[in-house]
């Protein structure tokens, strides 16, 4: 009976690439840490929904992605911010509220943003954020690029009618969106089994 063998790599190049990655992913491990202590402290205002545990999703993914695609998440983006290049410490003035921060201050935890890296924000609403990545897709469409949106969100924001309808908007459109559901089985405190009929998130996406 034969067996399939899979192919590795181990150039220079990949080896660099593999240290790269895991430097952000502890890099993202440790900002949270922090951020926890300060939040714990009561350093930091309103929620602080940390990326713990999450970190190998956004590194590898925003890895695959050039400096003009877009990425837009939801209010768990921390880590997301960090591995598309904002700075930590913009990032953290924020989390304090001041002006240095890369929303000025004025966003918070749940609404990172930085334009300039194509980081569209962190958005506070579950799911709400899922068919603006269907306008950034659209947008890139209409002025004829070649770029892409990657749309971070939870499973909980399955449950949302904007996540159906925007799915099939996408696909229907054939859209450049990629969507990527980070499913850590809770929203906020609450079992995803407790409030989904359809406990499989698979099963969401092609329904």
């Amino acid at each position: 009976m034969a067996t399939a063998t899979a192919q590795t790599t181990n150039t220079p190049a990949q080896r660099e690439l593999e240290r790269r990655m895991l430097r952000q992913m502890l890099s993202i491990r440790r900002f949270e840490e922090k951020a926890a202590e300060a939040y714990a402290l009561g350093k930091i205002g309103g929620f602080c929904h940390l990326y713990i545990g999450q970190e190998a999703v956004a590194v590898g993914s925003l890895a695959a992605l050039r400096d003009d695609d877009y990425v837009i998440s939801s209010y768990r983006e921390h880590g997301q911010a960090l591995a598309r290049g904002v700075p930590a410490n913009a990032i953290m003035a924020e989390l304090f509220g001041k002006a240095t921060g890369c929303s000025k201050g004025k966003g918070g935890s749940m609404h990172l943003f930085d334009v300039g890296r194509r980081f569209m924000g962190g958005h506070g609403i579950v799911g709400g954020h899922i068919p603006l990545a269907a306008g950034l897709g659209f947008a890139i469409r209409y002025k004829d690029g070649d770029q892409l949106c990657i749309c971070y969100f939870g499973e909980a924001a399955v449950n949302i009618g904007a996540f159906h309808e925007t799915l099939n908007m996408a696909s229907v459109y054939k859209l450049p969106v990629i969507f990527v559901c980070e499913n850590n089985r809770y929203g906020m405190g609450t079992a995803f089994e407790r409030v989904a009929a359809v406990t499989d998130v698979v099963e969401h996406a092609c329904s």
